[in-house]
């Protein structure tokens, strides 16, 4: 299968990011001319996560594990947040019932509106009782939730 990375050139048209991608594109093109009524032709398209979200998204989330009272990894947390967030699938687990394995969130795996989904998700879940109760245990309720909402104040501006 072809792949071509394209972008909008100086003079506003879509041109390959380097030689390779524009010979790539040129082939495309060409198909693309070459067709004729009743010929088919397939291709998928994703729209690549945008380098400063993922980098906001990251940086929440540090944000959030510098205060936290729990986690002592980092993977771990953000695995929990992931999962209370929903972006799960589940499994049968060894006896039979289903348990909730996080999906990827790999750059390469996850486009960018399903990036923000997953998110919103989890700044959701991080101001549910559950959630924020397991992160402060020390805290009671009314603290647990000022903590949430100075971390996220930084990031929903």
């Amino acid at each position: 299968m072809s792949k071509v990375i394209l972008h909008l050139d100086e003079r506003g048209k879509l041109a390959g990011i380097d030689e390779k991608q524009d010979r790539a594109y040129a082939r495309f093109r060409a198909k693309i001319a070459k067709l004729r009524p009743g010929d088919t032709l397939s291709f998928d398209f994703r729209i690549p996560r945008s380098p400063k979200f993922h980098r906001l998204h990251f940086a929440m989330l540090g944000a959030f594990f510098a205060v936290q009272e729990v986690f002592d990894d980092a993977e771990r947390m953000r695995k929990w947040l992931e999962t209370g967030a929903g972006h799960v699938e589940f499994l049968p687990g060894p006896t039979g019932e289903f348990i909730a394995m996080p999906k990827s969130i790999a750059y390469e795996s996850l486009e960018d509106s399903d990036f923000h989904d997953v998110h919103e998700g989890i700044k959701a879940f991080l101001r549910q009782p559950h959630a924020y109760r397991y992160l402060w245990p020390h805290l009671d309720d009314a603290g647990r939730e000022r903590m949430v909402e100075a971390v996220l104040e930084e990031f929903e501006r």
